[in-house]
């Protein structure tokens, strides 16, 4: 019996000297060629997972602030509100068509995104024109065709000045105001706005604050802008997958 028990003992020998001669060293080479990455791990992957993160809600005194009820005409002439975009997650801007500076690099941002998220029916964008005097339905029209701009879910609207200047500044704080001494006679906010499926106003935590809004000005491509401000439109794309998986 002694024997014999030897010989076992001498069989489990070879297999671990085989298994170390033949597996050890493709092991050392998949290290050696980063095959074996540190995303193997599972702390990393608990860091990279998306999942264990929220979009905070943007709160205006202590409550959760949704989009308020609006109601004005797109590019085709029809009657859109804020019920139109129920059960869709969208982003939003205000513009003019003539903007000479930053409303071009804007909406061309726009249309990146657009075109990332083509063939998503629960997405969209609200585009207010805050010169609605020039900016009537066949103008708006012709500036969607000039861009891009084929997402159904993509409405650009004109309506009544005050209203659309109130839902800027009141409903979302996002700077709007004519001045004759600017060019091209009005300023506004660069920034764009996101909103969930629910119509609340959702963004991203950095350094444990949300940080509201997305700057818009900067296309993806640049990664800076001149002062060293980093872009953000990626950042919108990741969090507008996030707000569409929910």
């Amino acid at each position: 019996m002694q024997k014999k028990t030897n010989y076992s003992y001498i069989g489990i020998a070879f297999i671990i000297l085989v298994f170390g001669i033949y597996f050890i060293p493709r092991i050392v080479d998949r290290i050696t060629n980063n095959d074996v990455s540190r995303k193997e791990s599972r702390s990393d992957q608990k860091e990279n997972d998306t999942s264990q993160s929220s979009l905070a809600y943007i709160e205006i005194n202590g409550k959760p602030r949704q989009v308020p009820a609006f109601s004005f005409i797109n590019q085709n002439g029809d009657v859109i509100t804020n019920k139109d975009y129920e059960g869709k997650v969208y982003v939003i801007e205000f513009f003019f068509t003539t903007c000479p500076t930053i409303c071009p690099i804007m909406n061309s941002n726009l249309v990146q995104i657009q075109n990332e998220f083509k063939g998503f029916e629960n997405f969209g964008v609200a585009s207010f024109t805050i010169n609605p005097e020039h900016d009537t339905p066949e103008v708006l029209k012709e500036y969607a065709e000039k861009y891009g701009i084929t997402n159904p879910n993509w409405h650009l609207m004109t309506g009544n000045q005050s209203e659309i200047y109130r839902l800027a500044n009141e409903g979302f704080n996002l700077y709007t105001a004519q001045d004759a001494d600017v060019v091209g006679g009005f300023e506004h906010s660069g920034n764009f706005a996101l909103i969930d499926k629910k119509g609340y106003l959702r963004s991203r935590v950095v350094n444990g604050n949300p940080i509201i809004f997305y700057n818009g000005m900067i296309p993806e491509s640049d990664k800076t802008d001149e002062e060293g401000m980093a872009e953000e439109i990626s950042a919108l794309k990741e969090d507008i997958k996030k707000l569409l998986n929910e």
